[in-house]
Order: C-alpha cells, then sequence, then structure tokens
C-alpha cells in the first residue's frame, strides 16, 4: 500500500522538495538548485534524482510511492503540458509525461500560484474551505481559484491569473505583460510605491512618507495603520482597486473565502479590512460578505499543494 508522495515546488533559483505522508504529513523538506543552463534542460533530472535519494535515506520502497506532485512557473493544461517558462528556460512540452518516464511515478503538474492556492486551501489559511481565490501580493499580483477541491486551471492554463485583470482603462503605462491599466500594477508592493509616488506629486497632503528617500510598500502600510492621511488615502486607491477585481471574480466562481498572501499580506488584520470594505461595495448582493483571510504556509504553500494534487480530495 502506498504511504508516500512529493511535492516539487520550482522557482526560478531553487525547487523546494518535501517528502509528505499520504495522510498529509510533512516529514522532510529540502532544496536544490535550479539548474537554469542549457535551456533548464538537467531540471527534471535533477529532481527525478533527488527523490531517489531521498527514497534511499529514507529507506523506503517505491512500491510505497503515490505519486509526484509539481509545480512550475508558467501556465500549465490539465494533461501536464506546459506552454514554456521563461524564467527557466523552457519551452513548450509535456512536463508530466517527461517526469513520469524519469521517474516510474504518478505525475501531476500544475501553476506555481494555483498550487500554493491548493496548499494553502488545505492546510494554510483556507483550512476548513474547499473553494477559495487566492491572491498573492508580491513583487507582482499572482493569484489561483479552488473550486470544490479542484484546482482552475482554465483552457491553456491561465486561469487565476488575478494580477492581469484590467481594472483602469485610463493607465498610460504599460505592465509586464504589455497591456495596460492591470491590478498588478497598483496592487503590487511595486505598484503601492507607483501609487504613492504618484500621490505625492498631486498633492500637498503633509505625511512622514515625504521624508522618505526610497518609499517602500511596508513604509506606506505602516504609516497608513499609524492613521497618517496620505498613506491612508493611497491603501484606499489601492483596496479599491483589489475590491474591485475580486467582486468581479465573485460573481463568475462565488468562492467561500478570498485568502490573500505574499508580502503586502503582513499587514494583517488592517489589510484585510480595507479590502473587505472595498469589494462589498462592488459586490453583487448574493456574494457579499465573503470571509477574507492571510495565507500562513509562506514558502511551503507550493510543496504542500503540490502533494495534495497526489493525494486528491
Amino acid at each position: 500500500m502506498s504511504k508516500f508522495c512529493f511535492g516539487a515546488d520550482m522557482g526560478g533559483t531553487t525547487v523546494k522538495m518535501g517528502l509528505f505522508t499520504t495522510e498529509g504529513e510533512l516529514l522532510d523538506k529540502w532544496e536544490i538548485v535550479t539548474d537554469k543552463t542549457e535551456g533548464g534542460k538537467n531540471i527534471l533530472s535533477d529532481i527525478a534524482n533527488t527523490i531517489n535519494d531521498k527514497i534511499a535515506e529514507k529507506n523506503i520502497s517505491k512500491d510505497e510511492i503515490t505519486g509526484i506532485g509539481l509545480d512550475v512557473p508558467g501556465p500549465v493544461t490539465d494533461d501536464g503540458y506546459v506552454n514554456g517558462c521563461v524564467n527557466v528556460g523552457w519551452s513548450a512540452f509535456n512536463v508530466r509525461e517527461a517526469l513520469e518516464k524519469l521517474t516510474g511515478f504518478k505525475v501531476r503538474v500544475a501553476n506555481d500560484a494555483n498550487a500554493a492556492a491548493l496548499g494553502e486551501m488545505w492546510q494554510g489559511g483556507g483550512k476548513g474551505h474547499d473553494s477559495i481565490v487566492m491572491v498573492t501580493l508580491g513583487t507582482g499580483v499572482g493569484g489561483g481559484i479552488i473550486i470544490n477541491g479542484d484546482i482552475v486551471a482554465g483552457f491553456k492554463g491561465a486561469g487565476g491569473e488575478i494580477g492581469h485583470i484590467t481594472v483602469s482603462k485610463d493607465e498610460e503605462d504599460y505592465c509586464n505583460c504589455k497591456r495596460k491599466g492591470c491590478l498588478e500594477q497598483y496592487a503590487s508592493a511595486t505598484g503601492i510605491v507607483k501609487s504613492a509616488k504618484r500621490f505625492m506629486a498631486k498633492c500637498d497632503t503633509p505625511s512622514p512618507l515625504r521624508d522618505i528617500e526610497n518609499v517602500t510598500a511596508k513604509d506606506v502600510l505602516d504609516y497608513a495603520k499609524e492613521g497618517d492621511k496620505l498613506a491612508n488615502d493611497i491603501m484606499d486607491f489601492v483596496c479599491d482597486c483589489l475590491g474591485f477585481a475580486l467582486s468581479n471574480i465573485a460573481c463568475v466562481v462565488d468562492p467561500e473565502a478570498f485568502v490573500i498572501g505574499g508580502g503586502v499580506s503582513k499587514a494583517g488584520k488592517f489589510l484585510l479590512d480595507k479590502i473587505s470594505h472595498f469589494y462589498n461595495i462592488y459586490a453583487f448582493d448574493a456574494c457579499k460578505d465573503k470571509e477574507f483571510r492571510i495565507a500562513t504556509l509562506e514558502n511551503d504553500a507550493g510543496i504542500y499543494g503540490c502533494a495534495k494534487m497526489i493525494l486528491g480530495k
């Protein structure tokens, strides 16, 4: 009887690895370097090798392994076809089939943000629910949608790309996706800084933010929590954008809860209350008063989600 599974969270610098029991207990975690040389051709074999090494180290029979869950920083279809990963040099190919051939184990593959959302639903901030929308507010804005315990990947694997919902038709600057007015341009840590500079340029409201040479998103949030008017005006604008976007998502998927992660989420309840306030202004009546939670698994969310893909519902 199978007793163990592996979760592998592939990033541009390292691949985070986890060994789990089939009951969901994390037994061991470690990292290997993401080898991006020669178009990343060695990454999957490195993952296979480290799994074999761990099996030997723990004296586990291969018959006891249920499978491997892997997430990657790019769009993934339900059958494991990855439509390229720029960060690691991959072109399009079926990653599931390739890793199954290398290991002999069952493999499931997902986008990294989707896997993190699944992990948070299972053992993190979304625990107790099986339908959540996760939003990651970091350098960019990522997301994942889980409905009835399943990842919503979409036809081409682009489901859950929350950061590229258009929230402004008047934006003149380009997003990294080469479009204009994306949520990521306002609600990411980078977007908060950009919004702060715009607010300070267009108004005379006094604020200690004006005395900081290189304002950060943390600066804005810290002063907003202290009651600074300018900082609160900036965060009201940011959370208005977020609330607007999430209200539209709710009309489509109607989740039980929203889980907010990433570095910006360290602002905690203050941030959740602001997002919830603006969300309810825009939300369809039947979608109002959703639960907003902070993600709790941090860097382990991916490996938990990858394990859950193998363990199933």
